[in-house]
């Protein structure tokens, strides 16, 4: 069993920067893809960004492309997402998620069996 606990989001002014943490336990977390998904109020959770076990390939959407970078600390069993010129439909909270997959990565949320509980960000205008 795998558990996921964000951490890192609070209120933040237009043009900031911001980074969030995800910490995974469990006693064989090993080759999990892992990838950051956001909802927004009244909205469907949707995409962020995405990282491979093995190579650290990464994926983004078009939204966050250019601003946010996806990484993570395999042997702390972390990862991160560092937020810069944050505007404010950046505000959702945000979810960190897993699979059990060492090569690739998943852009859908239903193939991601393991979330944590969301950390909330908030940029103000």
């Amino acid at each position: 069993q795998v558990q996921l606990v964000e951490s890192g989001g609070r209120l933040v002014e237009a043009g900031g920067s911001l980074t969030l943490s995800c910490v995974a336990s469990g006693r064989t977390f090993s080759n999990y893809a892992m990838a950051w998904f956001r909802q927004a109020p009244g909205k469907e959770r949707e995409f962020v960004a995405a990282i491979t076990w093995i190579s650290y390939t990464t994926d983004y959407s078009t939204a966050v492309d250019g601003r946010f970078t996806i990484s993570r600390d395999n042997a702390k069993k972390t990862l991160y997402l560092e937020m810069n010129d944050l505007k404010p439909e950046d505000t959702a909270v945000y979810y960190c998620a897993a699979a059990h997959n060492a090569k690739n990565y998943y852009t859908d949320a239903p193939r991601y069996p393991y979330w944590g509980q969301g950390t909330q960000v908030t940029v103000s205008s």
